[in-house]
């Protein structure tokens, strides 16, 4: 019996790729379907899936990247495309789901088992769905070796006791306006007080938030050689060295809106503290 297959299009940067792929892994899993990820690269996150992680060992599991064929097959219909793969994909998937209609699905309840059970299914997907424990990143996902001796470097810095910041700026609206830098250094001043001597992983895209709070903290500060970006492999491994060394530090201090701390504390299995403003009073919310 034909127990069917799900054709995954992961879609944005690279934390969301990730929800996207350990979702459908773990829905494959529980339905006994196979997983085909179509990885493209694009202007959210423009690097080879080989250049950042080692091929997943599974049996239910194969990923490849995009030819010039997906782009009016198996890529998601847009205006970009004139909406051309959505002929293709009416004719050779049974069920689709795209990007857009993932949230109205989840908020609805919608059992993504049922619908993918048997089925040959096609789905572009930017968040997670469905249930399942963090060990399914630390299964599907392992960083190439230039990343992890990176992180192994910076890990080799911590004290016993060290907490991550990420302080997501640029392009984010809602983290610089909902988690300023105040914050962070709050937060900072709070832990150097209960453990004196710790050290602090700082994460962001922003060269004046590593100057700020190299001048608070001092010698206590660590931070990434460069800035990550997602038009080149070396910047986008640079964003997993970043993520991976988070995972390794006991606390991690995230800004609101942003999925790259939540991605990078359910790899490590570590408290994540979500700095946000409430109602303009200042006041520091844990997520």
């Amino acid at each position: 019996m034909d127990k069917g297959k799900l054709t995954l299009v992961p879609v944005g940067g690279l934390a969301n790729r990730m929800r996207a792929v350990a979702s459908a892994f773990h829905l494959c899993r529980c339905v006994g379907s196979r997983l085909s990820v179509v990885w493209f690269r694009d202007w959210a996150l423009n690097a080879p899936f080989a250049d950042i992680f080692e091929p997943v060992n599974s049996c239910l599991f194969e990923l490849r990247e995009a030819t010039a064929l997906d782009f009016v097959v198996t890529d998601r219909p847009r205006w970009r495309n004139a909406w051309l793969p959505a002929a293709m994909q009416w004719v050779l998937y049974g069920r689709r789901i795209y990007e857009k209609e993932v949230t109205p699905l989840k908020l609805r309840g919608f059992d993504f088992e049922a619908w993918a059970r048997g089925h040959r299914c096609y789905m572009s997907c930017y968040q997670e769905f469905g249930s399942y424990p963090d060990d399914v990143y630390r299964a599907v996902f392992h960083p190439v070796r230039a990343v992890t001796e990176r992180v192994n470097a910076n890990a080799a810095r911590f004290s016993d006791y060290t907490i991550g910041m990420h302080i997501r700026r640029t392009d984010h609206g809602e983290a610089t306006a909902m988690s300023p830098t105040r914050l962070f250094v709050d937060a900072g001043r709070r832990e150097l007080a209960a453990h004196p001597g710790m050290r602090i992983y700082l994460a962001t895209d922003d060269e004046g938030v590593k100057r700020e709070l190299g001048g608070v903290f001092g010698s206590a500060l660590i931070t990434s050689d460069g800035a990550a970006s997602r038009d080149s492999v070396e910047g986008i491994r640079g964003g997993l060295v970043d993520m991976y060394t988070l995972a390794r530090t006991s606390r991690i201090y995230g800004s609101a809106g942003s999925s790259f701390s939540p991605m990078a504390a359910r790899i490590g299995g570590v408290e994540l503290v979500e700095l946000r403003t409430a109602g303009g009073g200042g006041t520091t919310v844990a997520g």
